[in-house]
């Protein structure tokens, strides 16, 4: 068992993103990423928190702060009272889940035994974390990261930094080797509008190389923090051309959580 959990909150919403839009879900955001996205809207995960937030009605927005760590044990029974007896879509994000294996797949573990379905979404670089908690997820989501929007934390702040195609091609190929039969895994990417056509190419060619059938989902940017502008319908329609290129399930979902207006 996990000593415990850096969390940031558990709240119940909807899903906003990916295949499972639109699903009652348990939001489990963990504290702690080893990436800077430029148009990242949690910030405040970053760095592992010193109390996390507990919604105290399913969608109230109301919050009770509580210290960390928080035990597995506590975070399911938070959870299950979310659910209000009808168990649910949980979805384990952060910051980055996978940089506390132990914790994800105790949590995991424990829900499904109460009859929830897990929704990992994951940054895509812990490759053994991946192996590990792979039993325990129904659902990955997984980013491929652009290095013209993304840098890791030990990057300079300025000037081009390397690209992540190699390290997102070999989590993909643990987590669909991994992962139980009955599991799926799908790729989204964010498409600004620095986007270049080069990297979304390669992206696609990876992705086709190793989980040709996986979903890719198109993810028009939802203006945050530096970045101000989303990318033109023209040009959403443009990438959703070149992937199809190459991948025969592409689809493109923005941030429907924003829309309405929920956390």
């Amino acid at each position: 068992m996990s000593a415990g959990l850096n969390l940031v909150e558990i709240f119940w919403s909807v899903q906003g993103e990916g295949t499972e839009v639109g699903r009652p879900s348990v939001f489990v955001r963990l504290g702690e990423c080893d990436l800077r996205c430029a148009w990242c809207d949690s910030v405040e995960t970053w760095k592992p928190a010193k109390a996390c937030r507990v919604e105290q009605e399913p969608g109230s927005g109301r919050m009770q702060s509580r210290p960390n760590p928080v035990s597995v044990e506590d975070a399911v029974l938070e959870i299950v009272r979310l659910q209000a007896g009808r168990p649910c879509l949980v979805s384990i994000t952060g910051g980055e889940p996978l940089l506390q294996p132990d914790g994800v797949l105790a949590l995991a573990t424990r829900l499904r035994e109460s009859g929830s379905r897990i929704l990992l979404e994951t940054h895509g670089l812990e490759v053994e974390a991946m192996a590990r908690v792979a039993p325990a997820i129904d659902v990955v989501s997984m980013d491929w990261k652009l290095a013209s929007d993304v840098r890791r934390e030990s990057d300079p702040r300025k000037g081009e930094v390397a690209d992540f195609h190699d390290a997102h091609e070999a989590f993909l190929s643990r987590a669909v080797e991994s992962v139980r039969a009955d599991a799926t895994v799908y790729v989204k990417v964010v498409v600004t509008t620095s986007t270049r056509d080069d990297e979304l190419r390669t992206a696609c060619e990876r992705i086709a190389h190793i989980a040709p059938d996986s979903p890719l989902v198109i993810q028009p940017v939802t203006p945050s923090g530096p970045v101000r502008e989303t990318p033109t319908a023209a040009r959403v329609l443009a990438c959703l051309t070149l992937c199809r290129e190459t991948l025969s399930d592409v689809r493109v979902v923005p941030q429907t959580h924003k829309m309405i207006g929920v956390l």
